[in-house]
């Protein structure tokens, strides 16, 4: 499960059982960052995930800013309720490539506001996955 953490709304993503193809994707509106976190897990636990694997918004530069801050502590509090092994997952340029998507398959508006978290979650997913195979590892 990849997870784009955000102020307001959170992007998820889920991949196969194989963990070869991104399936599942929704966005959790939400400020609380304790209720994001017992919504990823009651999410986990649903769907039998393996390990999580969060957006770590570094700067082009690869400097790391406030949000990345952010991200520590959502990975933090997630390790800690979930049992799970938690990644840290370098999301340079998913926002920007989310809105593009959404652009090219003419999602406009609320809608595509109500969408790019969620699309930003399935290209930090994709990313690990590829990164994942290429490696080798098996699930």
């Amino acid at each position: 499960m990849a997870i784009d953490y955000g102020d307001a709304r959170t992007g998820i993503a889920v991949s196969d059982p194989a963990g070869i193809l991104t399936g599942t994707a929704e966005t959790i509106h939400e400020r609380n960052a304790g209720r994001v976190v017992d919504r990823i897990c009651r999410l986990a636990e649903e769907m039998k995930v393996g390990e999580l694997v969060v957006g770590y918004p570094k700067n082009m530069n690869a400097t790391l800013g406030p949000r990345a801050a952010k991200s520590e502590e959502l990975a933090e509090l997630l390790r800690e309720k979930s049992g799970l092994k938690v990644i840290l997952w370098d999301e340079r340029r998913t926002t920007t490539d989310a809105h593009r998507i959404l652009t090219e398959t003419g999602r406009r508006g609320q809608k595509r506001k109500d969408r790019v978290d969620a699309v930003a979650a399935s290209l930090i997913l994709e990313g690990y996955l590829r990164s994942k195979h290429l490696a080798g590892e098996e699930d």
